[in-house]
Parts: C-alpha cells; sequence; structure tokens
C-alpha cells in the first residue's frame, strides 16, 4: 500500500497521550433529537461526500467523522445521514469520548456517497464578559475532578517538560494566582505568535518543535496549543477543542469581517475549510473558561494590523474567557486512536474528517481531493 505524502508534512502520526478510556455505545439511531431553547442562533449544516480513491488504491473503504458534542454552550437538535454505504453507525468508543460517525464502503471502485445533515443551536459562551466571575476567589486548596485532571498530561505533540515549562515558568514569573497565570500566558501567546498562512489545514500543534525554532508562527492548532502546553506546564488542566466556523460573526465581525466567519446575505456559507480549534482552560472553583489566541493572530494578518492596535485590542480581550458561537465543536482528541481503529495511528487530532482506502488515507486536507463539501445555513 502507497502511504501518502502529505500525512509526513503534516505531523499526523504520534504516539498516544496518557489519558483514560472513555467507553460508550458502538452504535446509535440514524436520527437524533434534542429539545429546543429559546435565545440562540440556529444553523443547518449539511456535509456531502462523494468520496474518491487515489489513483492505484482498491479495496475496502472506511470513513470517520467527526460530530458535534452537547456542551453548556451548543446543542445538537438534530442528526441525520444517508448514502450508499454498507454500513454506518455513531460511535465514541475512544479514549477522548470522541463523537464519531463511522462508513464503510467494501469496493473503491462502487460510488461511495454521503450526506450529513445537522440541525444545531449555539449559545455564546462569555463567562467573563458577563461578570460570572466578579466574585471569584481562588481555593485555598486546588483540586480537580478525576476527568479535568486528564487535561493536566502531555501529549506527544504537547510535552509540558523542557523547553515548555522553562518557557511557561518565564512567563508567569512569581505569579501564583492560576486566573492570573492564564491571562499571563494567553497574552504572551497572543502578542508573540503569529498566523503563517503557509501552514497546510490548521498546523499539527507540535509545541516544542514551535518553541525551539524560534519562529513562533503557525495557525490554530498550533498556536492554541502552544496555549494548552503552557497551561499544562503551570498545572493549570487545559484542551483544544476541534470544530468548524459556522457562519458570520456578529460580534467580532465589527472588527473583521472575514477572520472570524462570513456568510452572504441569506445566511449561507461554504465552510468546507472552515475548520477551526480553539482553547478552553480550567480553573479551580469554577470550571471551565473558553479562549482562543489564535483567532487574534488570524484578525492582526487579516486586517494588516499592528498587535497594538485599539480594534486588534478589543478583540484580544474579548477572546479571554469568551467565545462568540459562529462555530460549533467536535472535540477534545489529541494522539489518541480513532474507533474502529485505522490502520494509520494514532491522530494527530480529529478536526476534519479522515478515510482510509485498503488503509491508505486520503488528504483531508484537500476538500475536493476528499472529496467533501460543507455547507452552513443560518436559520432567521
Amino acid at each position: 500500500m502507497q502511504r501518502r505524502n502529505f500525512l509526513k508534512s503534516a505531523a499526523i502520526l504520534s504516539t498516544a497521550g496518557f489519558i483514560t478510556p472513555v467507553l460508550a455505545s458502538s452504535s446509535q439511531p440514524s436520527v437524533v433529537e434534542h429539545s429546543s431553547a429559546e435565545g440562540r442562533r440556529r444553523f443547518t449544516l449539511i456535509n456531502t461526500y462523494h468520496l474518491v480513491a487515489p489513483e492505484g488504491s482498491e479495496g475496502v473503504v472506511k470513513l470517520w467523522i467527526p460530530l458535534p458534542e452537547d456542551t453548556q454552550f451548543q446543542w445538537v437538535r438534530k442528526l441525520s445521514f444517508t448514502g450508499s454505504f454498507k454500513d454506518a453507525y455513531i460511535t465514541s468508543n475512544n479514549r477522548y469520548g470522541a463523537k464519531t460517525l463511522f462508513a464503510t464502503w467494501p469496493d473503491a471502485k462502487s460510488s461511495m456517497t454521503m450526506t450529513v445533515e445537522l440541525d444545531i443551536e449555539t449559545l455564546d459562551w462569555e463567562p467573563v464578559k458577563s461578570g460570572a466571575l466578579a466574585h471569584y476567589r481562588t481555593p485555598t486548596e486546588i483540586s480537580y475532578p478525576a476527568d479535568v485532571e486528564y487535561y493536566l498530561f502531555p501529549t506527544k505533540h504537547m510535552p509540558i517538560n523542557g523547553i515548555v515549562k522553562l518557557t511557561a515558568d518565564k512567563i508567569v514569573g512569581s505569579e501564583t494566582e492560576p486566573l492570573k497565570q492564564a491571562r499571563l500566558i494567553y497574552l504572551w501567546v497572543s502578542a508573540n505568535m503569529f498566523r503563517d498562512n503557509s501552514v497546510i489545514g490548521c498546523g499539527s500543534g507540535d509545541v516544542a518543535s514551535i518553541l525551539a525554532s524560534g519562529k513562533l508562527g503557525g495557525k490554530c492548532t498550533d498556536i492554541n496549543s502552544v496555549f494548552v502546553a503552557l497551561m499544562r506546564a503551570v498545572d493549570i488542566p487545559a484542551r483544544e477543542m476541534f470544530g468548524i466556523r459556522l457562519g458570520q460573526a456578529i460580534k467580532m465581525g465589527q472588527y473583521s469581517k472575514k477572520a472570524f466567519g462570513s456568510a452572504d446575505d441569506k445566511g449561507v456559507a461554504d465552510v468546507s475549510g472552515g475548520q477551526h480549534c480553539r482553547a478552553m482552560f480550567y480553573l479551580a472553583g469554577y470550571g471551565w473558561l473558553p479562549a482562543d489566541p489564535a483567532d487574534v493572530t488570524k484578525m492582526r494578518l487579516t486586517e494588516k494590523k499592528e498587535h497594538s492596535d485599539p480594534a486588534v485590542q478589543a478583540v484580544n480581550d474579548y477572546l479571554f474567557g469568551n467565545w462568540e458561537m459562529n462555530w460549533v465543536g467536535f472535540n477534545y482528541g489529541r494522539d489518541f486512536d480513532l474507533f474502529p481503529e485505522a490502520e494509520q495511528t494514532p491522530l494527530n487530532n480529529f478536526g476534519y474528517p479522515y478515510a482510509e482506502v485498503d488503509g491508505d488515507p486520503v488528504n483531508y486536507y484537500e476538500p475536493k481531493v476528499f472529496a467533501y463539501d460543507y455547507q452552513s445555513t443560518e436559520q432567521r
């Protein structure tokens, strides 16, 4: 079998992280519904796949599609899927509990199609803007729930020793308050890193290599993974969430019409290349808080502004502790095995659909090659 060159450049393969497995049922019905709620943005996301086997490939085709989970800031009200597949089912049987739609076709020479439709409601997640932390006090003794402790450990792409630990300690200095440490790390990342549009996809998030290179550039996974690793290095649980933009940014759109998501005047957006990684961290005695230093760097590049520009600083202030939810998150997976297990394993992260033809991966960074198309429509 041929091994695709794009895997090498994207650093897809790695050893598994040190996180306890989270098991769930291996199958679900093809339609899942939840109750609606008032005052939320609502999007219909239609994903279509017409898989094309790479030249010379034949045999069994397997497809893994990341699906959104229900959280305090997003809800999947309806999910349905159809296609020419032999078998398809939903599973979260992997160490991160990443919800996955898995489908198979017995022969790469046959028609391989699939359509997935999701009805998604979102709510802007704004604990800092809302004043929820106004009366927060750090507990005398800091402890974390067992499921949160998972996000203190290193992964292959996110070590927390060596240059990562040295950098984190230098940033926080003598500060001991976790919330203030988190803000210092966030401000350092957003000010010192830059978006590099030459990077493939969302980047590989190889933190130690980025810091050691002295070239602190990359895309969202690179930048937010540096934030997450630095946070873990000072014993603050943190994680990325891999997802996709759904449409027009309203609040953040006043600072950039393109950087944070866009749509036409009917609320329709082609989001086939809209994958975006965000970050969050856990504050003892409160819970998870959102952050996104990567989007600060994206706005800065898109609008060709200096970091000191008032508009950049407004975005910088907002994205520590707040997310505008014209975006939906899939999972927190890093350096882990899909289920059913893929031949090219473990996977660096799971923000894109992943497919193998007789064990050979298909380039998911190129929607037209894969081939898939994601269209989102906001319901108004």
